[in-house]
């Protein structure tokens, strides 16, 4: 669509988002000499690390492997301290490598996108910020993220409630202090399941609303020796070529024999040696059928609730805490420090909502069933509008005006989760139809700005305008990712994988499963093939 905006400033290329995707594809277009513009709405870079700073937020996959590879340097010269980092170190990284690479300065901060059309006749995006200033650019990439929009549920009486309120995904800068508070917390996901401990040893009383009970392991947090760093430093380049022939970037030693070939006792004791290496991928993938057959998944998911009897002391309340309604890995598997143990304390109440639902809040807390809950101080832990969600809350509107929103209204369609048709020069970074979630998001990242990278400087080369999808093949990824997601459990859960969580939002998983693995090899067949499914013009 024409428009005859006199734009703030013209460059070849405009990136949203500041966090591990944004820094590295501001950096990649730097190297491949374009002029870049990137906009983050946070005051600096981290991107759902720089929101993200409840009590207890920790990634869930080890340090030394969730940071970059591309940049010997940035290995070198950056020492992990624990094994599953916390918030504010993931941001001491991204700052230190942000720096290093020297691409803050190509950022404005603070600075919120509100629109992107695409310009039919220019063949330019022209992007609107929130200041009112316009920028054109050729290519119009979103590193927005999976988990950056957050989710608050409409609860009715919300807005009544004269209490404290906080989001886990916008959390104080300075930090909350529950001492002496009668605390709610409602969700109990991965920020709920980090938040609660934490939360428990200020407040003088939590209740915990809980909607859907979660598999957590409990993630054995140690700070990192001198040896395993050095160890890791050593041998990156084994770890490259391991963790990009995985199917989630994080290699592990799946066994060559189904779960149900061997005996209960050995299962179990398989499971037992997997529990104490504290990562979910070692227990989910420990067996290849862990997650295509329901029968093997039950095998798993009760040796899980096992671990949640021998945990909580009440058996009434461990039950209650306990999943039975979704297979194991259908709903994020969540990593924890003292989740379950909390619950053993007497100033800790859980309130199962599927028993006695939210009813509303009051001025003074919440009524759930028939009681209310006096409450100084509410936690919302309810989660994200995942991975469209950042992307059509921008007004992005591609040929002739169609808007995104109009075109997934029954669902995301794709090319490789990378470029939508009717949406020239625009590329997605950890788009839905990719593997995103389903891996190490920053391992997915590398692969997603390499081939963004390589195939601008080929489109450069070229001399092209303008580059989309055809919508054919944008139509078949499509509908070979949902079937190959039906021949899996994923469909099983009630998450937000599947977007369930947003009420309207269309169901369906919105991440490739066939593994990162093979969506590399698929990309990389697509570019050796003179970028099959892409019309060039």
């Amino acid at each position: 669509m024409a428009t005859t905006t006199t734009p703030t400033e013209t460059v070849d290329a405009v990136v949203i988002g500041a966090g591990f995707a944004g820094i590295y594809m501001v950096h990649k277009l730097n190297e491949l000499g374009l002029m870049v513009r990137g906009f983050e709405a946070g005051d600096g870079v981290g991107g759902t690390w720089f929101w993200n700073r409840y009590p207890g937020a920790r990634c869930d996959v080890i340090s030394m492997e969730y940071a970059y590879t591309f940049s010997p340097e940035l290995i070198e010269e950056w020492n992990w301290t624990e094994r599953y980092p916390a918030q504010p170190e993931i941001l001491r990284y991204l700052n230190f490598a942000a720096d290093r690479l020297g691409v803050k300065p190509h950022f404005r901060f603070s600075t919120r996108v509100v629109s992107a059309w695409f310009d039919d006749d220019a063949n330019q995006w022209e992007i609107t910020t929130d200041d009112g200033s316009v920028t054109r650019a050729k290519y119009f990439i979103t590193a927005v993220g999976c988990l950056s929009t957050s989710m608050t549920p409409d609860f009715p009486g919300l807005s009544d409630y004269a209490g404290e309120v906080y989001h886990t995904a916008d959390w104080p800068a300075d930090g909350v202090d529950f001492a002496g508070k009668r605390v709610g917390v409602i969700g109990t996901g991965s920020s709920g399941v980090q938040v609660i401990p934490l939360v428990a040893q200020q407040a003088a009383h939590l209740t915990v609303f809980q909607r859907t009970p979660a598999f957590s392991l409990a993630c054995g947090n140690r700070p990192l020796t001198e040896q395993e760093l050095q160890d890791f430093k050593d041998n990156i380049d084994d770890h490259k070529v391991r963790s990009r022939a995985s199917g989630t970037g994080q290699y592990t030693d799946t066994l060559e024999c189904n779960a149900l070939d061997h005996t209960p006792e050995r299962r179990h004791a398989i499971y037992e040696e997997r529990w104490g290496r504290h990562r979910a991928i070692d227990l989910i993938a420990c067996y290849p059928d862990l997650f295509a057959s329901r029968e093997a998944n039950e095998t798993i998911a009760e040796f899980f609730r096992g671990k949640i009897r021998a945990t909580v002391t009440d058996p009434g309340l461990a039950e209650k805490l306990t999943p039975r309604t979704y297979p194991l890995g259908a709903k994020r598997i969540t990593l924890d420090t003292n989740y379950f143990e909390t619950y053993n304390r007497d100033d800790v109440d859980l309130v199962s909502l599927r028993e006695q639902p939210l009813q509303t809040f009051t001025t003074t807390g919440i009524r759930a069933g028939d009681t209310d809950y006096d409450l100084d101080a509410v936690v919302l832990a309810t989660g994200f509008d995942a991975i469209t969600g950042p992307l059509l809350k921008i007004d992005i509107r591609g040929i002739g005006g169609r808007t995104l929103q109009d075109k997934w209204a029954d669902g995301p369609t794709t090319y490789l989760g990378v470029a939508v048709d009717e949406f020239p020069n625009m590329f997605m970074l950890t788009g839905p139809g990719s593997p995103n979630v389903l891996t190490n998001v920053v391992c997915a990242i590398e692969q997603h700005v390499e081939w963004t990278g390589d195939f601008i400087t080929d489109l450069e080369k070229r001399g092209a305008a303008r580059v989309a999808p055809v919508a054919a093949d944008a139509q078949k990824w499509t509908a070979d990712a949902v079937e190959l997601a039906d021949g899996t459990l994923y469909p099983e859960g009630e998450s937000w994988y599947t977007g369930v969580n947003i009420p309207g939002k269309p169901r369906v998983i919105m991440s490739y499963v066939g593994g990162l693995d093979v969506y590399r090899q698929i990309c990389d067949d697509v570019a050796a093939n003179d970028y099959r499914g892409f019309a060039v013009s």
